[in-house]
C-alpha cells in the first residue's frame, strides 16, 4: 500500500497547518494571475499566519528565484518568509536554519537541476528534519519542475523525449524520499515525456508512475488520496500488474515491451486512490448522473 510513512519525533510548539499535504507542481506554475495552485500551498501552510520556507537550491541563480517566491507569497499575505539558500552541504546542519525549519508551517522547493538539489540536500539534517515533519503532518511541502523530481526515493535525473521507450531514454538517480513509492515526471505533455516515464517505470514496476503537465498539481493528501489541480493532466501508470517486459534482455537503446500497463489520465477535480489504486468517482453531479 502506498502511504506516507509515519516517525516519531518529540513535538514542538509550531502554528498548524490549514491541512497539510505534499504538492507536486508539473513547473510553470501560474506566477501572475490566479496563482491558484501558489495559494493552495500557502492555504495549506496556514494562510495569512503562515511562515514559509524557500529552498532554491536546485537553481543556478537561487537569489534571484528565492527573491521571486517571496515577492509572490508577500503580495498573497504570508506572514513570514525566509529563503535558505543553501549552496554547500554544509549548510544542511547551520543552526539558523534548522531553528526555523522548527517554526515554519510550509516549505517550497523550486525548480532547477534535481541533480543539484539532491546533491546539496539530501542525507543532511535539514532534509532529514523537513522530512519528518511533513510525514507527521506538521508542516506542508511543495516542489515544483526539479523540486516535483526528487519527491520520490528513485528520480529521475535527465533523458531525452520523443521516442520509444528504452533503457537509454532515462538517466535514474536517488531522490529525497518524501514519497517513496511514486516517480515522478514533470513538465510531462508539454515536453513530450511519456516514453522517458514508461522507460523508468520499466525498472521499477513497483512503483507508480506519475506525469505532471505545467501549471498542474497533483496534491498528495494524508487520507492517501491524490487530487489534481490545474490547467494540465495528471498521467497515473500502474505496472504492478505488468505481466511481460523485455527490459532485462535487450540492449540500452531497443525498444521496450511493456505488457498489461493501467494508465489513467487524471484533469482538474479529479481524485485517486492511493491504497486502492483506483480513480475515484468524480464529484460532479452531470458525470455521476451518467455513471452505471
Amino acid at each position: 500500500m502506498l502511504q506516507l510513512t509515519t516517525v516519531q519525533t518529540p513535538s514542538v510548539n509550531v502554528p498548524r497547518p490549514t491541512k497539510a499535504a505534499i504538492l507536486v507542481i508539473g513547473g510553470a506554475e501560474d506566477k501572475v494571475h490566479g496563482r491558484e495552485i501558489l495559494h493552495t500551498f500557502l492555504n495549506r501552510s496556514g494562510g495569512v499566519e503562515a511562515s514559509l520556507a524557500i529552498i532554491p537550491s536546485a537553481s543556478r541563480e537561487p537569489t534571484i528565484i528565492g527573491e521571486r517566491y517571496v515577492q509572490i507569497f508577500q503580495d498573497m499575505g504570508a506572514k513570514q518568509i525566509k529563503v535558505l539558500d543553501i549552496r554547500d552541504r554544509d549548510q544542511g546542519a547551520d543552526h539558523y536554519h534548522l531553528s526555523y525549519i522548527e517554526e515554519c508551517t510550509g516549505v517550497f522547493l523550486t525548480g532547477g537541476d534535481q541533480l543539484r538539489l539532491c546533491g546539496l540536500l539530501a542525507d543532511t539534517p535539514l532534509m532529514d528534519r523537513i522530512r519528518q515533519r511533513v510525514q507527521l503532518g506538521e508542516i506542508t511541502l511543495a516542489g515544483t519542475s526539479a523540486g516535483a523530481a526528487v519527491m520520490g526515493h528513485h528520480m529521475i535525473a535527465g533523458g531525452s523525449s520523443g521516442e520509444s521507450p528504452n533503457r537509454a531514454l532515462v538517466d535514474m538517480a536517488v531522490g529525497l524520499s518524501m514519497i517513496p513509492d511514486v516517480i515522478v515526471d514533470q513538465h510531462f505533455h508539454n515536453r513530450n515525456r511519456m516514453a522517458r516515464l514508461l522507460s523508468a517505470i520499466s525498472m521499477y514496476p513497483q512503483h507508480l508512475g506519475i506525469g505532471i503537465d505545467e501549471d498542474t498539481c497533483a496534491v498528495f493528501e494524508r487520507d492517501a488520496i491524490l487530487r489534481v489541480m490545474g490547467r494540465g493532466t495528471v498521467t497515473v501508470i500502474d505496472a504492478r500488474k505488468l505481466s511481460f517486459t523485455n527490459q532485462a534482455v535487450v540492449g540500452a537503446e531497443a525498444p521496450l515491451s511493456l505488457h498489461t500497463l493501467q494508465l489513467h489520465v487524471l484533469a482538474h477535480g479529479d481524485r485517486y486512490s492511493l491504497k486502492r489504486f483506483q480513480p475515484l468517482s468524480p464529484k460532479h453531479p452531470e458525470t455521476d448522473a451518467k455513471a452505471v
